[in-house]
């Protein structure tokens, strides 16, 4: 019996599921296609399809001091709030899953629910309660709203590693004289580094694409990349965006490509 009869539903039966998850990933990303091949126009204004191409707007990228400087910033507060979120994301995974604290069950929820809130009343709170402590506009503000944004990612991507990770294994090494310490990072990090590595990627791309908050909090030598960028789309069409969004999707596209090759490999 061949495998297409086997099937309770055949694949030539099933075509018309197939092209609908075609035209389902088309419309996600056709717009992304269209950004970057505009990006690519000698035009001074976004045209589809360009009538001249060019490198014009990536060399206005590059040569501008004041993008460039609003990358360094995204990049720095990236960097540090996936560093922050890895580490207090993991652990706090490793303590929900081993139960170590009291109201697990709330703390887990309450992350969850994180997620659902909407970004611009975070943005607007975060705003409020640092205009009294006085973190508007400065690096350490943006990591820690930053963070906060991240840490439900990275807890709900270690924690799942977690969960399919056999802890009989490290109870075993603290059995033998391991310390707690010890026997997680001889233990268990190893077998769970895939989910921690990409939960420090998920912080990364969640903080170097973050925008509402930033709208909120950042500014002067702090102003973000993703914050000028919405600035400039506001103030007039600077197709220098089209350039800098066609890097950002480089930038994520290698960054998922790596930890899918770094699981491969593990």
């Amino acid at each position: 019996m061949s495998m297409e009869n086997a099937l309770p539903i055949s694949h030539r039966q099933r075509l018309w599921l197939y092209a609908l998850g075609g035209l389902v990933m088309l419309f996600l990303i056709a717009p992304s296609v269209i950004i970057v091949i505009m990006s690519f126009s000698g035009s001074s204004l976004l045209e589809f399809p360009p009538q001249e191409w060019s490198l014009r707007w990536y060399e206005s990228y590059f040569g501008s001091v004041e993008w460039r400087d609003a990358t360094v910033v995204s990049v720095k507060v990236a960097v540090m709030t996936a560093i922050v979120a890895t580490l207090l994301g993991t652990a706090a995974a490793y303590a929900i899953n081993a139960r170590t604290l009291r109201l697990t069950g709330a703390i887990n929820a309450l992350l969850t629910a994180s997620l659902t809130i909407p970004v611009i009343l975070i943005g607007i709170g975060t705003f409020f309660l640092y205009a009294r402590i006085g973190l508007n506009n400065t690096l350490t503000g943006l990591v820690i709203a930053h963070t906060v944004q991240a840490l439900p990612l990275v807890v709900l991507t270690v924690l799942s590693g977690l969960r399919s990770y056999d802890m009989n294994q490290e109870m075993v090494a603290r059995s033998l004289g391991a310390g707690r310490f010890s026997a997680f990072f001889q233990v268990t990090m190893p077998q769970i580094r895939f989910s921690i590595v990409s939960g420090a990627l998920f912080a990364f791309i969640t903080s170097f694409d973050e925008v509402v908050v930033s709208l909120f909090i950042s500014g002067g030598e702090t102003t973000t990349l993703t914050r000028r960028m919405f600035n400039a789309l506001r103030d007039q069409i600077d197709p220098t965006i089209a350039a800098i969004s066609t890097c950002l999707i480089v930038l994520s596209i290698v960054l998922l490509s790596a930890a899918q090759l770094f699981g491969r490999g593990r």
